[in-house]
């Protein structure tokens, strides 16, 4: 995707993993305490229905949540999944642009807390929360 069609401030997203390779390209918008996670939906992020799959809306926003945590934390700490919740809310199609942004975060010395909205050409399409345990980067 050319980047003179991304919304103002996505740029291509900075943390790759085995399971998110396949839906490259991602991007994402730092910001003070959040990273807003986007991404255009195609035929691969798409179940036999033809939406967005539950499992790439679940795993961006657990994604989204985690790193906000970390940019809300001063990045000394890294986060894992305690509990994750996401209500799907409508459908995203191919096509649409979906940003998963996360909109409240607290956090604390062992355990933090966060919640984001999933919008697809922004309409919401999902709601997670997430609690995520605070672990120490090693030295």
């Amino acid at each position: 995707m050319s980047t003179d069609l991304l919304p103002s401030g996505f740029v291509r997203h900075y943390r790759q993993s085995p399971l998110t390779d396949p839906w490259e390209p991602l991007y994402s918008r730092p910001e003070d305490r959040k990273v807003v996670i986007g991404l255009r939906a195609e035929a691969a992020h798409t179940n036999s229905r033809g939406f967005v799959h539950g499992g790439l809306i679940s795993a961006l926003a657990d994604n989204a949540m985690g790193l906000s945590c970390g940019k809300a934390s001063g990045g000394e700490t890294s986060f894992v999944t305690v509990n994750l919740s996401v209500d799907f809310l409508g459908t995203a199609k191919i096509g649409q642009w979906l940003e998963f942004d996360t909109t409240f975060v607290r956090t604390g010395s062992t355990l933090s807390f966060a919640q984001a909205f999933v919008t697809a050409d922004g309409e919401i399409c999902g709601r997670a929360n997430a609690v995520f345990r605070a672990v120490k980067r090693p030295t």
